[in-house]
């Protein structure tokens, strides 16, 4: 029998713990049989998190039966386990145990070396700060889960139940996997990554920029064919000129804020009117239907039929 370990400590994320004690120790071989020890370890036997408390069975010394490990999050602005936490799992990779990340689970992760030089992910809106604390680490921001082989993470929320069923299949084959989805009431995969569920908004702006004009005049005019000779014009600047305060000040060029904007008001008309691809692909300025889905796929990471579907106001 496989024995998944769940590592907990204090302001852990409830959901996080609890979808993979859930999915794991509800999966079945065809036979009836489970696959699957769940063992619930921390470093004292009481947990608190932020609406709860528990005793834990297993302390850290548990760890050594499992033959995975999964690490949950903590709750945003906590202090994640210290350093008695990162040498129990430094020892459970050094003898091959499969290690999985949950969301912020990824920081622990970090903490304890065991991201440096590989992929990883976690939930949209920390990938920026783990990349800024670990730079060690090649954050992807816009996937769903990262499989480096022994050493695993996944972003956020649900994201876990995607990582735990990626386990189960890798672990026991599509059928086995398919069912725990089924129990799940989740498909055993999902069309796209994490890119459609992050907003994507543009860069502040420098309070009193000379750009702030210009910015707002092509938000207003996303429809029109906008050229960076027509935007320098409208600052009074030459191209070259716009060019390097645009960069300087904002972080891109003035085309890739043009088109991150586009997408950002496809996004708002597919999700609150009923406006065809084509209508939607001309009021955000996109050359022709085409030219909007190739775009939007490429930056959101479904097509926009998708995306309507599942992000519709009021599910209509």
């Amino acid at each position: 029998m496989h024995t998944v370990a769940v590592l907990v400590f204090d302001h852990v994320v409830a959901s996080d713990m609890s979808i993979p004690i859930d999915t794991f120790g509800r999966a079945r071989l065809a036979d009836g049989r489970r696959p699957y020890r769940v063992l619930v370890c921390a470093a004292t036997p009481r947990v608190a998190g932020e609406a709860f408390t528990m005793n834990v069975p297993h302390g850290l010394a548990a760890l050594r039966e499992a033959d995975t490990i999964i690490v949950p999050g903590c709750a945003e602005h906590t202090e994640p386990p210290g350093e008695e936490v990162h040498e129990a799992l430094r020892a459970a990779a050094a003898t091959g145990t499969r290690i999985a990340s949950i969301c912020a689970g990824a920081f622990i992760l970090a903490g304890a070396g065991l991201l440096d030089g590989r992929r990883a992910t976690t939930h949209w809106l920390a990938a920026g700060r783990l990349a800024e604390l670990f730079p060690k680490v090649d954050v992807q921001p816009d996937v769903l889960y990262v499989d480096n082989g022994r050493i695993l993470t996944s972003a956020g929320a649900s994201a876990g139940l995607d990582l735990c069923l990626h386990m189960i299949r890798r672990d026991l084959g599509s059928a086995v996997a398919a069912d725990s989805a089924r129990l799940a009431v989740t498909p055993l995969e999902r069309e796209g990554g994490q890119a459609q569920f992050m907003v994507h908004a543009q860069p502040p702006v420098p309070q009193g920029s000379r750009l702030e004009p210009v910015l707002a005049w092509i938000e207003e005019n996303l429809g029109r064919d906008l050229t960076l000779s027509a935007m320098a014009a409208r600052c009074g600047m030459s191209e070259r000129t716009f060019s390097r305060r645009f960069r300087e000040q904002i972080g891109s060029t003035p085309l890739q804020w043009l088109l991150r904007a586009r997408v950002r008001r496809a996004q708002f008309l597919l999700e609150t009117t009923d406006h065809g691809i084509e209508r939607i692909a001309a009021q955000a300025g996109f050359g022709s239907p085409t030219a909007f889905r190739d775009r939007f796929k490429r930056v959101v990471g479904v097509t926009p039929q998708s995306y309507r579907s599942s992000f519709r106001a009021n599910g209509s």
